[in-house]
């Protein structure tokens, strides 16, 4: 099958389809379809589901663990006031890998096959189609996995007793981005704020896709040079 002349049929299950696209991968998945029907990912029904998440399941299941980790560091001897800074510094430190995750990790030039399939799963499916309601937050199952590592370097860089807070505060910092990026896509805010972070996300989505990664806010966008251009905002 040669990769150039690939077609990928809407109609089947995408995953799979996607890797054959090579090099043309990159522009197919940069051209929005902007439908709040999301497509099928895979003909399993078992590994389907597992890529559909309501949003609200993220502050349900993690909430709990950030009160459970911050309430951690005050048991072993850290004082309401102490934790306090620890989670600030938490959510901080999310904010900042937000933003590069979304930059090098999640908009990476792929064009061999399992690449194209890897990036689709990840990121790419968000931007082919972007109001697709059940793929705007990251699977619960997926996010656990991912923890582990994040909670032992967090337990490398800092003491026994303001790792939880400092943990708990980065995790409580990733649920306001779910939340917040699924607000942004389907929220109808009506305060200046949230309107222009709403607008400031949307551009990334339509008008640059490579500047604006912030998804919270635009913080980093603006240390690292990559604010999108004011006229196009």
């Amino acid at each position: 099958m040669v990769a150039q002349t690939f077609t990928v049929d809407l109609n089947k299950p995408l995953v799979f389809q996607v890797g054959h696209l090579g090099e043309a991968y990159q522009e197919w998945v940069h051209q929005p379809i902007v439908s709040k029907e999301g497509p099928r990912f895979f003909a399993s029904n078992f590994w389907e589901f597992l890529t559909r998440t309501v949003w609200w399941v993220i502050p349900l299941i993690w909430l709990p663990v950030v009160c459970w980790f911050v309430s951690a560091s005050i048991r072993m001897g850290c004082t309401f006031p102490e934790v306090v800074p620890l989670v600030f510094i938490g959510i901080l430190v999310w904010t900042l890998m937000e933003y590069t995750l979304h930059r090098f990790l999640f908009h990476i030039k792929t064009k061999s096959y399992w690449g194209n399939t890897a990036h689709y799963l990840l990121h790419g499916c968000h931007h082919k189609h972007p109001m697709d309601g059940l793929r705007l937050v990251f699977p619960p199952a997926a996010t656990a996995i991912l923890l582990v590592p994040v909670w032992f370097l967090v337990k490398l860089i800092s003491t026994p007793s303001t790792a939880p807070a400092v943990f708990g505060g980065g995790l409580l910092g990733y649920v306001m981005y779910d939340v917040t990026h699924y607000y942004l896509h389907h929220g109808q805010p009506s305060s200046k704020v949230p309107r222009d972070l709403k607008r400031y996300h949307l551009n990334h989505h339509f008008r640059i896709q490579n500047k604006g990664f912030g998804i919270t806010s635009s913080l980093w966008d603006k240390v690292f040079g990559t604010l999108p251009p004011t006229k196009t905002a």
